[in-house]
């Protein structure tokens, strides 16, 4: 599970935009703002000295099996969230929801777009550079097993 969680983390982070989360957007969003649109976690723990907020069994946020919330203890931003869907999703959806995968060669396109990769045990994710988003498929390769919600580093072209 650790070292899931470090590639999570390193996938995530070239990010170009965050991506939020049902009103959750990472590097903007406060611990207290997610504590009072779902309550309290069933769950708090401390995962490489961040604070971590689960929701999971019956206070499991809608649609979910269960949802993460990671805490920068300096700032109490939302740095990034862990999304753990229960209703089957497949590939299909995904592609229709946030874009097909990007071309190899030529220009990137302006909408969004994945790049496929593999993790080290061979399990498929699709990195959405764009959105700040990674989402990780079951063994199956067709159905997603969880969505990364990142805070992601802006363009500094986007920005001035």
């Amino acid at each position: 599970m650790g070292r899931w969680l470090s590639l999570c983390v390193a996938v995530c982070a070239n990010a170009a935009l965050a991506k939020p989360w049902n009103g959750i957007d990472p590097g903007v969003s406060t611990r207290a703002e997610v504590v009072k649109k779902f309550g309290e976690p069933s769950k708090t723990l401390e995962v490489e000295g961040k604070e971590v907020l689960g929701y999971l069994g019956p206070n499991a946020i809608r649609g979910t099996q269960q949802a993460q919330f990671r805490v920068d203890p300096a700032t109490q931003l939302i740095e990034r969230i862990d999304v753990f869907p229960a209703p089957v999703i497949d590939k299909d959806t995904i592609e229709n929801t946030y874009g097909r995968i990007c071309p190899t060669t030529g220009p990137q396109p302006a909408g969004n777009c994945y790049v496929k990769k593999l993790t080290e045990d061979f399990k498929t994710y699709f990195q959405y550079v764009k959105l700040g988003l990674a989402i990780f498929f079951n063994d199956d390769a067709k159905t997603v097993q969880s969505f990364i919600f990142t805070q992601g580093k802006r363009d500094a072209a986007a920005t001035k």
